[in-house]
């Protein structure tokens, strides 16, 4: 059996304390990492080709 090994990149941004304050509220209250939420907002971009 072959497993397809998933490719990531790491991401560093830099962000004002407040953002990160509303990112950690919301993760918190949605009960999700800040990982996902980040990768949802990127998947849900419309990008015009």
């Amino acid at each position: 059996m072959t497993v397809k090994a998933r490719k990531v990149k790491q991401l560093n941004i830099k962000i004002p304390v407040q953002e990160l304050s509303i990112l950690e509220t919301f993760t918190e209250r949605s009960e999700r990492t800040k990982t996902d939420v980040i990768r949802e907002f990127i998947r849900a971009l419309q990008v015009d080709a």
